[in-house]
């Protein structure tokens, strides 16, 4: 092992299709819980992260809403087609993936129930830019009217409930993806956390392309990383200065808190690359669900536990964890 993984055989792992949750777990907190004590682990539950912590310390969310940014189109030959909503641009228009996006050309317009969508610039990568037409309604209400739950690929089937993709404390509408972590928690844990001294602050981060796209190259010091919008807010900063240990409720919390760090700007777009060795700035503790082989989310667990993440990926499987979007937790210290 070297000091730093450096290829996709140095974040791959054996994951069993039958290992993938295909729907979330109800009730939210009954998610297991893997929880890493360095020579040993635990076997435990989301309820009972209040007493898995400790008093004083400072739980962070990201709190961005879920668009419905999965659409279903007719092009104009008939034809049905997507497009996947990434992440509104400033002059309005859409940064989106498009399904069959060799057949839709810019300037063509397609039709989504109510929602018109014209075609625009290639942006490379399978994104395009389109501009989107509600007609006399209000955007967002014509996206919930038409759009649906952008789940992963690997979700087979889409849910019932489409809250089951939103966290509780969801706020303003921007990710193409749910920040998964934080869909354990229920009413009763975040109470609970009160209760036993444990403060809580909130950050954005638009969760974007990374997720649906995976490393396209061997060597990973060629992948580049596509930017995200974030930002930390006044009162989460002075929570973090102060707090005892800062308890991250997601990777999409770490990228947030760790680009405020390395960059000093409480927002902006962000295309950090967490590996190891990374001189960890803000984080001591993430809540964290199980990531997909080859991926920059594997990086940046092995940068914040090192090359251990790989025994407790094998006994998460062997123990019958559920695992990505719907699945189970594991709780990590540095």
């Amino acid at each position: 092992m070297t000091d730093r993984p450096e290829t996709l055989a140095d974040i791959d792992y054996d994951l069993p299709a039958e290992r993938i949750a295909q729907e979330p777990i109800e009730p939210r907190d009954a998610a297991r819980l893997l929880v890493d004590r360095g020579d040993r682990v635990e076997h435990r539950h989301v309820r009972d992260l209040p007493e898995l912590l400790h008093p004083g310390d400072l739980v962070v969310v990201n709190d961005t809403k879920v668009l419905p940014a999965r659409i279903p189109i007719r092009r104009s030959t008939g034809g049905a087609g997507e497009i996947l909503l990434l992440e509104e641009r400033d002059d309005g228009s859409w940064e989106a993936l498009a399904k069959p996006s060799k057949k839709l050309k810019p300037g063509d317009v397609v039709t989504a129930e109510g929602l018109v969508v014209e075609m625009g610039e290639d942006l490379g990568d399978g994104r395009r830019v389109v501009r989107l037409d509600p007609g006399d309604a209000d955007l967002h209400d014509r996206l919930a009217e038409v759009g649906l739950p952008p789940l992963p690929p690997y979700i087979e089937n889409q849910i019932d409930d489409p809250s089951r993709y939103q966290t509780l404390y969801a706020d303003r509408p921007l990710s193409a993806a749910a920040p998964t972590a934080g869909l354990h928690f229920t009413p009763a844990v975040l109470e609970a956390l009160r209760a036993n001294g444990i403060t809580m602050a909130t950050v954005e981060l638009a969760v974007g392309l990374d997720t649906f796209r995976p490393v396209m190259v061997d060597r990973l010091d060629d992948h580049v990383m596509h930017s995200e919008w974030y930002r930390v807010p006044d009162e989460t900063v002075v929570a973090v200065e102060t707090a005892e240990r800062v308890v991250a409720i997601g990777t999409t919390v770490v990228r947030s808190l760790e680009s405020w760090k390395a960059a000093g700007e409480q927002s902006g777009r962000s295309s950090l690359f967490i590996r190891r060795p990374y001189a960890w700035k803000a984080v001591d503790v993430l809540l964290t669900n199980f990531h997909l082989p080859q991926s920059t989310l594997l990086c940046l667990v092995d940068g914040f536990v090192g090359p251990r993440w790989r025994t407790l990926y094998e006994t998460a499987v062997a123990e019958d964890y559920r695992f990505l979007s719907f699945g189970d937790a594991m709780l990590l210290e540095r």
